[in-house]
């Protein structure tokens, strides 16, 4: 027996026990004829005592840092206890010992706060794994994931595996392809989900699916993405919108209350996409805290229902204002107390490339209810008071101003405020706020590609009473320019987003269910029926077999890990992740085949 106990379990309780312990050397410590030694398992640390003969064994056979050692002795009271660790009240008072395994000097420190850079550490990940704050990471990972199939498994769904070579249908992302060497000059796709196949089970009769599943996606990278990721994808037949939203918010709700200890008893929101654009510029609103965004003047080339301040803003000679196409505003509690330091530091930020301002403007509300404003030469008193009234500000508050095209200074505003609400705290990572956004355009119109595009897949259904609208009316259009008057562009998805804390967790729709509607669909997106039949033939041969009414959705399952731990990155939360580049450094992959296997395969490289 290599072990009786793991390094975290011993207690006081355990005094005088006999045990046998393995695992990895953390530290060793030497104070005269006595060593020390911290060994360390998944489970924890322990410190074990060598007496003078013993330590005298070392001497010929010395220890090293990540040695596999066992370790034999009896569980001891400490004299000088460490609180900060469970075992920290014991020690092992060894009897003898022996090295399993040597091990080099690492090339990083294994513990939390490692000298080891991201690169190095994905280069050696094997090592990285053993340190505490990975393990943790990944301890939240199984806990998400055990949460989540409990509770899945009670309300009666069946985890059904689907195919990973699948065939291309590009929609969206670009593919992942596999050459089929039985079948040379013809490729396999890696699933960007299992979309059609989970609607094919709710044709099959399986009116409950889930699946914690690999996804592949070729396309850039950054800190919230991987090449190949993970979904909690769910279906259900014979639902409507609200039977999808009440069975998963349960579902958080219990990975909340299993894995953080948090009754999330209160009603998750809901908002329209409409209503997330405009008070907050994207459809992921962290709505911890407030400081909506006001639109003082709102083009009219963009849909939104909402009223505007156009009167406010218009006629000053102010050019800047008046010849943007939308000035937005925002008002920070307690701003006014801002300096000019601080203000010159929040216009250099709006500025940077990725936010893409021109300045920043301002309108101080003094605690004596005077204002003072970087545009008070173009803007009496009277009117600056009115669009301090208009952003409902307190006194002792600043309204800062963006202005410019509609797509940028509203995605800049939303930027804004989310620096803002970091810089004053107001974005707790220990505390969780949940949101579902709802009513999405069901179509986006391309004017590169001249043509309709689904705003979430060509799978998602239009708002049952916009069916007629899609049908009833033919998807061209004569003037690009004015897109927005066409029927299509009001026709909103029976689509549903969650968000938690400003980022996107999952998002699904109830789906098309019916062929002529699905043709409809591939029909507005520019596919011929041609097209459409080599592409998804399978799917809609289906729906002619007595296709239920079917919805679902699918669960960033590293992202909401992520979120859970505290982490800016879902790298932290993949046991092998890639890098930036979509690398395994580790593997040193992707990586050149042979000659052979390239003759089998029926391939050449050309890189011209």
């Amino acid at each position: 027996m290599f072990r009786t106990h793991t390094c975290g379990e011993l207690r006081l309780a355990n005094v005088g026990t006999n045990v046998t312990l393995a695992g990895w050397i953390q530290t060793i410590r030497k104070f005269g004829a006595i060593t020390f030694v911290d060994l360390r398992d998944r489970y924890g640390i322990t410190q074990l005592v060598f007496n003078e003969g013993l330590s005298s064994q070392l001497e010929s056979n010395p220890l090293g840092r990540e040695f596999v050692l066992q370790a034999k002795g009896k569980v001891i009271e400490r004299s000088n206890k460490n609180l900060t660790i469970p075992t920290g009240k014991i020690e092992i008072e060894l009897t003898e010992f022996s090295i399993l395994n040597k091990s080099v000097t690492p090339p990083f420190t294994i513990q939390d706060d490692t000298d080891g850079g991201d690169d190095l550490r994905m280069k050696y990940r094997y090592l990285d794994l053993r340190r505490n704050a990975v393990k943790k990471n990944l301890e939240l990972r199984y806990a998400v994931n055990r949460s989540a199939r409990n509770y899945l498994h009670e309300n009666q769904f069946m985890d059904i595996e689907t195919p990973f070579l699948i065939k291309s249908t590009p929609e969206g992302a670009r593919d992942f392809v596999v050459p089929s060497r039985m079948n040379p000059g013809q490729f396999y796709a890696l699933p960007q989900s299992p979309q059609t196949f989970k609607q094919l089970l709710m044709v099959s009769g399986y009116d409950r699916y889930y699946q914690v599943v690999k996804c592949f996606r070729d396309e850039d990278l950054r800190a919230d993405r991987q090449p190949e990721f993970t979904q909690i994808d769910c279906e259900m037949s014979f639902v409507e919108q609200e039977d999808i939203l009440n069975m998963f918010e349960g579902l958080v709700k219990r990975i909340f209350k299993d894995v953080k200890g948090i009754d999330y008893t209160e009603s998750v929101e809901r908002m329209t996409w409409e209503d997330a654009m405009w008070h907050f510029g994207n459809d992921k609103p962290d709505i911890r805290f407030g400081m909506k965004i006001h639109t003082l003047k709102k083009p009219s080339t963009v849909y939104f229902n909402k009223q505007d301040h156009s009167g406010l803003i218009n006629g000053a000679n102010f050019a800047v204002f008046d010849g943007a196409e939308t000035v937005l505003a925002i008002s920070v509690p307690g701003g006014a107390a801002y300096t000019r330091k601080q203000l010159d530091e929040l216009t250099e930020w709006v500025k940077r490339p990725q936010i893409g301002m021109k300045g920043l403007a301002y309108i101080r509300y003094n605690e004596d209810g005077t204002v003072k404003s970087s545009i008070d030469k173009f803007y009496a008193e009277e009117r600056l008071k009115k669009i301090v009234e208009t952003t409902v500000s307190n006194k002792g508050d600043i309204v800062l101003i963006l202005a410019g095209s509609e797509e940028r200074t509203r995605k800049a505003m939303s930027e804004l405020r989310l620096e803002l609400g970091e810089q004053l705290g107001m974005r707790k990572k220990d505390e969780f706020k949940l949101l579902w956004v709802l009513d999405f355009p069901l179509f986006e119109y391309s004017e590169e590609d001249n043509r309709w595009v689904a705003r979430h897949h060509p799978f998602t259904s239009p708002k049952p009473s916009q069916i007629s609208t899609m049908i009833e009316n033919e998807p061209s259009i004569k003037d690009a320019s004015n897109y927005l008057s066409h029927p299509y562009a009001q026709i909103k998805a029976n689509a549903y987003d969650m968000v938690l804390n400003g980022n996107e967790i999952g998002g699904g729709s109830i789906r098309i269910y019916q062929r002529e509607l699905q043709e409809k669909m591939f029909a507005a997106l520019g596919m011929s029926k041609e097209e459409a039949l080599h592409k998804f033939g399978f799917l809609l041969g289906a729906f002619e077999y007595g296709a239920p009414p079917h919805g679902g959705i699918a669960f960033g399952f590293d992202r909401l890990c992520s979120i859970l731990g505290g982490s800016e990155s879902i790298r932290d939360f993949i046991a092998f992740p890639k890098n930036n580049s979509g690398r395994d450094l580790m593997l040193d992959a992707p990586s050149s085949i042979d000659d052979v296997q390239l003759k089998e395969l029926n391939l050449k490289i050309n890189l011209s």
